[in-house]
């Protein structure tokens, strides 16, 4: 390679190669398509080797495209937290803040969270990323991960609060034209709503709780705020954080008794942001505010 590409190279071929066309990338950056193919051109040029192959369904990724995707996108997300440190003033609560959670959590725990946030500190700017996988905080993805799992990177600055516990729960409606199973054997004959594909944490659960496999299921999806809204929906049974249910006097417990699991709530940012006020604001207002929805004193960092 005789030249170091720039990284508006590497942003328009990550660009293409997540959009998978030439049109979609230049929708996404604000650029015309011939600078996209510029760009695609200088890049292959410089490392020497095609990035994409035209199909009749778009342009297909090369070996050395998929090779280079990961660095890629450690650059688009360095680059991304550079903008988002630049956007702050030493020692200020301003600024913009990435944060990650699950779609649950996101929706029904940090809107109350964050509004309290912003009231107290009117410059902070939060981008909020819904998703049940697993963001690199280390890589800076994100600044801030609400996490449901243990955090196994090193390097990263970790508060553990109270589980959030899940059970099953029906709607009133639904109880009220099927009747309120007296087992969990009794499931089978009830309208269940659940995963769509096994995921590790979910196989885990089938071993303590075989009758809610896949195959019993009246409504399949694994979004879990569709799973919520169908149960809202009086659709019929399906699994729901208690806390939620709490707020809702529709929503009724369903064999409480013999089905409750626990889901672990970590708050984690990268070791090296904890000197940043904006993001030590945000940390901190989610311990709180999460440890509040638990309703139990939280353990110490």
């Amino acid at each position: 390679m005789n030249i170091e590409p720039s990284w508006d190279l590497y942003r328009s071929f990550l660009a293409v190669l997540e959009e998978g066309s030439l049109s979609g990338a230049a929708r996404r950056l604000g650029l015309t398509q011939p600078t996209l193919a510029r760009h695609l051109d200088t890049l292959e040029a410089a490392i020497g080797a095609p990035l994409f192959l035209r199909t009749q369904r778009g342009l297909a990724p090369t070996e050395a495209a998929l090779e280079l995707r990961p660095y890629a996108r450690a650059l688009a997300a360095t680059s991304a937290a550079l903008l988002r440190t630049a956007s702050a003033r030493a020692g200020e609560v301003r600024g913009t803040v990435r944060l990650t959670a699950s779609e649950v959590v996101g929706a029904e725990h940090l809107p109350p969270i964050l509004a309290s946030l912003r009231a107290r500190h009117p410059g902070l700017v939060i981008e909020l990323v819904l998703s049940n996988t697993v963001e690199n905080v280390l890589e800076r993805a994100a600044d801030i991960a609400v996490r449901m799992v243990a955090p196994a990177q090193d390097a990263l600055l970790a508060q553990r609060l109270p589980p959030l516990r899940i059970g099953l729960h029906a709607h009133r409606r639904y109880l009220a034209r099927k009747g309120m199973p007296a087992s969990l054997a009794d499931l089978t004959g009830h309208d269940l709503i659940g995963f769509d594909r096994e995921t590790p944490a979910i196989r885990a659960a089938l071993q303590l709780f075989p009758m809610l496999a896949r195959g019993g299921y009246a409504l399949r999806t694994d979004s879990d705020l569709a799973q919520l809204a169908a149960i809202r929906a009086g659709f019929g049974i399906g699994i729901c954080q208690q806390a939620i249910a709490r707020r809702d006097p529709d929503l009724v417990p369903v064999l409480a008794d013999v089905f409750a699991l626990d889901l672990p709530v970590w708050i984690v940012m990268h070791e090296d942001l904890k000197a940043s006020a904006r993001c030590r604001a945000v940390f901190d207002a989610l311990v709180e505010g999460l440890r509040t929805v638990a309703g139990r004193p939280s353990a110490a960092p």
